[in-house]
């Protein structure tokens, strides 16, 4: 598959939220890299719950992917997003990179700016100890 394929079949799980389509595409030995935790987060547990913690505080109605990079021979895509939380207006991007599988292998998210990323930073660890408890 092409990093293309692959993220059409990104978009359609950004789409519906689905948990078991997110697992579905994701290697066992994936990498999540956080913008606000500094180490590397590995394995599949880990990266579903920072993504499903995501789309619960990121993934509201103001969500849009607004410019995106692919590049097929490196089976890799970089999304820029934009949305506002609580009246404070994040951008970011997404950078994934697939196996020869086409699983997600690894997944990079910067945000900006710093009132933006404080506000993530907040809202995504409240999320996070929800979804341990």
């Amino acid at each position: 598959m092409t990093a293309r394929d692959n993220l059409k079949a990104w978009h359609a799980r950004m789409a519906d939220k689905s948990e078991a389509a997110l697992s579905a595409q994701l290697a066992d030995d994936a990498v999540f890299h956080s913008p606000v935790v500094h180490t590397p987060q590995a394995g599949k547990p880990i990266v579903m719950a920072y993504l499903l913690a995501a789309d619960n505080v990121l993934g509201n109605d103001s969500f849009r992917y607004v410019r995106e990079i692919v590049d097929d021979q490196a089976n890799m895509a970089m999304l820029e997003f934009e949305l506002e939380l609580d009246d404070i207006k994040v951008n970011g991007v997404d950078i994934i990179a697939w196996n020869d599988d086409g699983l997600i292998q690894d997944f990079k998210v910067m945000v900006r700016p710093l009132k933006a990323i404080n506000k993530v930073w907040d809202e995504m660890g409240k999320m996070l100890e929800t979804m341990k408890g």
